[in-house]
């Protein structure tokens, strides 16, 4: 199979136009150290790939989960130096499952320049049934798109997968990962927060408690993505490699 060709270095203003931030913002978290230094092109020009784009949605839902800069920071640092654009998405993602759905409006061209392409009215509505948007029901004819999955959905356009085999497999994710939130969910009430406060009546230690809490959940999303990445890589090298038969693909 040939090699899929590489994905467009982007500029400053182009980077910052896919992510929906300034220039100036870019600027400011390479300086705080969120972001890996550009590409250094002719002229002197930096230029910035799919894993500067990824980070910056990771850092979008990271503060949307009301962390701090510096919070940020230290997550960030937490993470592997090699992650690729595709892991970096799947951060997002799962730090993503812990915050209430959130879409923005949007114009079509304005749809489009997020996307970084232009999108055929079949492809739009593949990603409505994929749930990345939908008509926003104004005059307008503009869209209601959850920004975190459209990359995600755009990639998924180019996949050679039939459409169904697609939400089959979003169905999967989405029951598991439930069922996982369920279940470190009730550890966490029963085994920590139950024994706290039972009988507690320090307002102060109770609050202190529940920004634990809070503080936990990048620490789980880390937890489960690290898990799911290699569980992943171990079924996928038990499917296709340890059980290849010869002559097969």
């Amino acid at each position: 199979m040939a090699d899929q060709a590489p994905e467009p270095m982007l500029t400053v203003d182009e980077l910052a136009a896919r992510a929906g931030v300034t220039v100036r913002t870019v600027r400011f978290y390479s300086t705080r150290g969120l972001l890996p230094p550009p590409v250094i092109g002719p002229r002197r020009v930096g230029h910035y790939g799919p894993e500067h784009l990824s980070r910056l949605a990771l850092i979008e839902e990271l503060q949307h989960q009301g962390m701090t800069l510096s919070a940020c920071q230290r997550y960030l640092e937490a993470l592997p130096d090699d992650l690729s654009a595709h892991d970096l998405a799947i951060h997002r993602a799962m730090v993503a499952s812990w915050a209430p759905d959130a879409a923005q409006e949007v114009s079509r061209a304005e749809l489009e320049k997020r996307a970084g392409r232009s999108l055929s009215d079949a492809d739009v509505r593949r990603l409505t049934a994929m749930n990345v948007l939908a008509p926003s029901g104004t005059s307008g004819g503009g869209f209601r798109v959850d920004v975190g999955l459209l990359r995600l959905g755009v990639a998924l356009l180019d996949v050679p997968i039939a459409h169904e085999t697609i939400l089959a497999a979003r169905k999967v994710l989405v029951e598991h990962t439930r069922s996982a939130a369920h279940e470190l969910t009730a550890l966490f009430r029963d085994e920590v927060w139950g024994p706290f406060t039972e009988g507690e009546s320090d307002p102060e230690r109770v609050e202190s408690m529940k920004a634990l809490s809070a503080h936990m959940q990048p620490m789980v999303v880390q937890a489960l993505v690290t898990a799911f990445q290699r569980s992943l890589r171990e079924e996928l090298r038990a499917a296709f490699v340890d059980g290849e038969t010869p002559g097969g693909p």
